[in-house]
């Protein structure tokens, strides 16, 4: 009761403080004065072989890492581009010294974790075992073992990962935007292939190891529950052997934006968003006076959900969930960049306000900018707090060349900038009149739009040639949607067939992200559905409905299909094609690529569907739904009791392929009970 009672008491106290003071509990609270801060220098010492140590102490946990990294320019790989990515792959496959097989039960062992870039290294573990970890990081930095075999298990890895981006927008969004932003035959603009892959060599490997994986101008920052005095010689110890190399490095190919905004599209048929980016290169390095400045002003811009871009296109207008920008003073790529995905149909709509945003942000007001400076000196202070953060200033300090005084002077320096000067640094690094507006989407339903905006409109392929505007095949008078409908149903067994399936059920696999996945799919007529999706024997997901109710469950736990959820499921036919002759709203839009193939687009009032000009059989299809529109495409297809179905379903979930071999189909065979 005495408890309750000081409760109460403290209650009526804090209320009265509120009264007396009349506080605004809806006004933003006003920052404090800027603290003062002291930022530890890390301990540091060099190698005779060029490698630079820096280690920070920190024992408020009994844990380790290391990181290494390589300050180099970019390098041109030419015909093996990928050769650099290859080759980090091979250092996790043991070293002269142990097996690849001894190397993994070590660092399992010791509960370590140790990873490989083309451009570095890093590891963590307990303290006690960090020395350990150190010298197994080090065996594998220095003593590689390159096999041919392991180079091909890396080769055909990756290019089945090439494979499965053909078709995923941003993935090509970022390789094309960068070549034609560098020029694709530079080193900065260079992108891998299924050609530069199969090229790869052992001796490719060996040479970029040789040549490029060195401690040349490469800097190990340690973190942790160390000692300066007993981690000295222990580094000396495991990275004494590692040789200098001495390479040059030719001089960066020159770069420069266009001279006039223009818009760059490379053609994505199956994409159902746009990829849209719109950037400049520019000079800005953090050393430089106008640096801070063009940080807040990029910030204002898209750095966040209060940032113009994302309250303008976002919770304005609905183009997008996120629309943001970034600032990159790299050493090497220093560029602008603004980038959202947004709907195919207000693709135009989207690149207008974006224009609008970056031209508008030479004017700032006084708010905008004391709500930036808040932000970002807050964000300083709360990173301050991670041990790791002061090992990267020491690094960027030695990268970057900046003062001495750089970090410890850095609130202040936010401090003192002022809207004119953010003005100042946003017409020099956001230049909205020299930009490329680069879009990765589908041509056929966005260039009419584009062409409108007064911007010269650039068509390219994936491999970032030029190409004419894609041409949008004209489709024969007598060509209807129920005459493409009759070429289906007699393309997979014909009508009379057709009409006697009852429910369709399958059992297919696929693989997300490396693990084994199987799923149960049961199709009635009058729109009943059972779906489950397991992993090792257990239910990930499971969504089931009888065609009036239904209900999903995951993790355990069932929740009842909303209404919306209800309406996108509920179809009376199992073949939807059976339904175009009786509705005026479907019609036949053309003819374009799909899944490789010619394919008549036939569009209804949600949902589009595609079938070979050639087959009739059915290629794809992109289904609306409230999280979005989901595209999927059929191949390999096979007859099932004298129906032909498609045995190889690619369904497009979030910007990843989801590939389902189906195993088997049985027709004919569901239950009410399956539904329940």
């Amino acid at each position: 009761m005495k408890k309750q009672l000081t409760y109460i008491a403290a209650a009526f106290l804090f209320a009265g403080m509120l009264s007396a003071q009349k506080i605004d509990l809806n006004a933003m609270p006003k920052p404090g004065p800027t603290p003062a801060i002291n930022i530890a220098k890390p301990k540091t010492f060099q190698m005779s072989n060029g490698l630079t140590v820096m280690v920070v102490e920190n024992n408020k946990l009994p844990r380790v890492s290391a990181s290494l990294s390589m300050d180099r320019p970019p390098y041109y790989e030419g015909n093996v581009t990928g050769v650099s990515e290859i080759m980090a792959e091979q250092l996790e496959n043991g070293t002269k010294n142990l097996s690849k097989d001894e190397f993994n039960k070590k660092v399992d062992f010791l509960g370590a974790q140790i990873n490989f870039s083309s451009a570095g290294a890093s590891a963590g573990s307990l303290s006690k075992y960090f020395p350990q970890v150190l010298g197994l990081m080090a065996d594998a930095i220095i003593n590689p073992n390159f096999s041919a075999e392991e180079i091909k298990n890396s080769k055909d890895r990756t290019i089945e990962g090439l494979k499965a981006d053909e078709k995923n927008a941003p993935s090509i969004a970022s390789r094309v935007s960068n070549a034609l932003m560098y020029g694709k035959n530079t080193s900065r603009g260079e992108f891998e292939t299924i050609e530069s892959i199969n090229r790869i060599q052992l001796s490719d490997v060996q040479n970029v190891y040789n040549k490029y994986y060195t401690p040349d101008n490469a800097y190990l920052v340690i973190v942790g529950d160390v000692k300066f005095d007993q981690i000295k010689p222990q580094v000396e110890k495991a990275f004494g052997g590692w040789k200098k190399a001495g390479t040059k490095f030719a001089a960066l190919e020159p770069a420069s934006n266009v001279a006039k905004t223009e818009i760059n599209v490379v053609d994505v048929p199956s994409a159902v968003q746009s990829v849209v980016s719109v950037g400049n290169l520019n000079t800005l390095k953090m050393k430089d006076p106008n640096y801070f400045a063009a940080t807040i002003a990029n910030y204002i811009l898209g750095g966040g959900a209060e940032a113009r871009l994302f309250m303008n296109l976002r919770e304005k207008n609905g183009f997008t969930y996120g629309a943001y920008s970034s600032m990159s003073a790299s050493k090497y790529t220093p560029v602008f960049s603004a980038e959202a995905s947004v709907r195919n149909e207000v693709t135009d709509k989207a690149i207008k306000e974006f224009m609008t945003e970056l031209n508008g942000i030479t004017t700032i007001k006084p708010q905008e900018l004391e709500n930036a400076k808040a932000k970002l000196k807050g964000s300083f202070i709360m990173a301050l707090e991670k041990p790791e953060t002061i090992a990267r200033f020491a690094l960027n300090q030695k990268v970057q060349d900046l003062p001495a005084d750089f970090y410890s002077n850095y609130l202040k320096s936010i401090d003192k900038v002022t809207v004119a000067d953010v003005s100042a640094a946003a017409k020099a690094t956001i230049l909205p009149n020299q930009s490329r507006i680069f879009i990765a989407g589908k041509a056929a339903d966005i260039s009419e739009g584009l062409e409108k905006l007064g911007y010269p409109v650039k068509y390219f392929d994936r491999e970032a040639n030029p190409i004419a505007k894609p041409a949008v095949q004209k489709v024969d008078a007598n060509v209807t949607a129920a005459s493409v409908a009759d070429k289906y149903i007699n393309a997979i067994g014909g009508l009379a067939a057709v009409q006697k399936v009852t429910s369709i059920s399958s059992d297919a696999t696929t693989k997300i992200q490396g693990m084994d996945m199987s799923m149960k799919l049961i199709q009635a007529k009058g729109g009943k559905m059972l779906m489950e999706l397991k992993m090792a024997g257990n239910t990930l997901q499971k969504i089931v409905f009888d065609g009036k109710e239904g209900y999903q469950q995951a993790q355990g736990q069932k929740v009842p299909l909303t209404d919306k959820e209800k309406a996108e499921m509920t179809e009376p036919e199992l073949f939807p094609e059976l339904t175009f002759a009786k509705s005026a709203d479907i019609k036949v839009a053309g003819i374009e690529k799909y899944n490789n193939e010619d394919s008549y687009v036939v569009k209804g009032p949600k949902d589009t569907y595609y079938y070979s000009v050639k087959t009739g059989l059915k290629t794809g299809e992109i289904k609306a739904s409230e999280g979005g529109s989901i595209p999927t495409s059929y191949n390999n297809y096979k007859d099932v009791s004298g129906v032909k179905l498609p045995f190889t379903i690619i369904q497009n979930m979030g910007g990843m392929d989801v590939d389902l071999t189906v195993q088997s189909y049985q027709l004919n065979q569901a239950k009410d009970s399956d539904f329940k």
